[in-house]
């Protein structure tokens, strides 16, 4: 195994614009879950089942992204500049029509999903009135994965913090206006919540479109032509794509049904764990941002055929992810009784939810290497073989988290210890595959 010549440095600064993202984008989720755990236990709970819902079926569109990223930085370590521009005209068609799928989902599929599986008939009212709004989001969220494609593939990352900043101040802005009824504009509750979301991922996209007529020459890129479509060019981005999009997607879908299975338990246990799963963000928030960095860099080193270089780098992003995480996780640990005060003025929610906080700070410690070694997986382009041990992963988490809640009785706190058993089998997975696997053989 080569020393890689990518640096701590390099790492750092491809990883740190999209943790920033991250933050902004956390921003948007503790607003959401401050706001809405003010208007009460079932809106709370609702804003948990309808944001998770969301964000799974989003996952279609972001698994495609970074199908695409992971190209888009292939073609950029060969220096094939000019397939770039390609790529991305491709991702923006097959996201839009993608968009148009997703969004008659939402509107007309989610209600005959929800009502078999919700038991409370409150939350599952709250929930539709928020899947009603928000699924209009699709639109502006999708051709914003394409923008993102593209950025992070160059490693130019600085604009995902940028974007993400703005969706972030319009969304705080407009919750404070729409749920609460605040300057004159109705009360709108939960409802509020999903369109200042809508709203907001709107204008990222209207950032994202200025950002790139003003920095970016197209020609270099052959960039947003649109001059001749090839099934043959989509067809070789769904060969990397669909794995990733079927893999992104089943994870939110298990973790969808992860609430639902809390449901079970009770709308008290719902209500904490969806404090929990904004706390949880926050813990993945240098994950994500060093996930992606591991995704592009390492098809960047593929493209200059420096294969050897690829486990040390992979080392390299997995140390520094788990010390970014473990500086957060101890603050979580020190003080449990604040941040959960932060999220809810319910003494009951904050007594239940410590046990949960220290749960998942192990949880996270686990994911910060397990999601560094997975990604580095899916960068090869092997994401037919990152789909394989995703499903195998997920597979064992439902069974375990089934068996906790129906067989043994556990409580709240207990079932979380699932986010354990899939950091450390992920982890452990994608290490022997990258050690032992064929991965040097794919061409994308």
């Amino acid at each position: 195994m080569a020393k890689t010549s990518i640096t701590y440095r390099r790492i750092w600064n491809v990883a740190y614009p999209i943790i920033l993202g991250s933050v902004a984008q956390n921003l948007i989720n503790f607003t959401d879950t401050a706001f809405l755990g003010r208007v009460g236990k079932v809106a709370l709970g609702a804003g948990a089942l309808g944001g998770i819902f969301y964000l799974a079926v989003m996952m279609l569109g972001l698994g495609f992204g970074t199908g695409a990223q992971i190209i888009i930085a292939r073609r950029y370590g060969e220096k094939d500049f000019k397939k770039i521009g390609s790529v991305v005209d491709h991702s923006a068609i097959f996201l839009f029509l993608l968009a148009i799928v997703t969004f008659t989902l939402l509107q007309y599929g989610s209600d005959a999903l929800l009502k078999h599986t919700v038991k409370s008939e409150a939350v599952l009212e709250e929930t539709m009135l928020y899947l009603n709004i928000r699924s209009f989001g699709v639109f502006f969220a999708f051709m914003n994965m394409t923008f993102r494609a593209f950025y992070v593939g160059l490693a130019k990352t600085k604009v995902i913090t940028y974007t993400t900043f703005v969706m972030a101040a319009v969304n705080i802005v407009l919750d404070y206006a729409f749920i609460f009824g605040n300057w004159g504009i109705p009360v709108m509750g939960i409802e509020g919540a999903a369109l200042a979301s809508v709203i907001a991922e709107a204008f990222a996209l209207a950032f994202f479109i200025v950002y790139t007529i003003i920095t970016v020459r197209f020609s270099d890129y052959d960039l947003f032509r649109f001059v001749t479509f090839s099934f043959n060019r989509l067809g070789r981005i769904l060969r990397v794509a669909v794995p990733v999009m079927m893999q992104s997607f089943i994870s939110l879908s298990v973790w969808f049904v992860f609430f639902l299975f809390i449901e079970k338990l009770g709308e008290m246990s719902l209500a904490v764990s969806n404090i929990i799963r904004s706390v949880f963000v926050v813990l993945m928030m240098p994950i994500w941002g060093f996930a992606t960095a591991t995704n592009t860099l390492v098809s960047y080193l593929r493209g200059k055929n420096k294969d050897d270089e690829v486990m040390s780098l992979v080392g390299k992003i997995a140390v520094l992810c788990f010390f970014g995480v473990l500086a957060i996780v101890t603050l979580g640990v020190l003080f449990p009784r604040l941040i959960m005060e932060v999220y809810t003025n319910d003494p009951a929610l904050v007594q239940m939810g410590v046990p949960i906080l220290y749960v998942v700070s192990v949880g996270a410690l686990f994911l910060s290497i397990g999601f560094i070694l997975f990604n580095g997986v899916s960068g090869t382009g092997k994401t037919n073989i990152s789909l394989m041990i995703e499903v195998g992963v997920l597979t064992i988490y439902l069974v375990y988290v089934y068996q906790l809640v129906y067989r043994f009785h556990a409580d709240v706190s207990v079932t979380w210890t699932a986010e354990w058993i899939y950091g450390s089998l992920l982890a452990v997975l994608s290490f022997i595959y990258l050690r032992i696997g064929n991965w040097r053989k794919s061409r994308i």
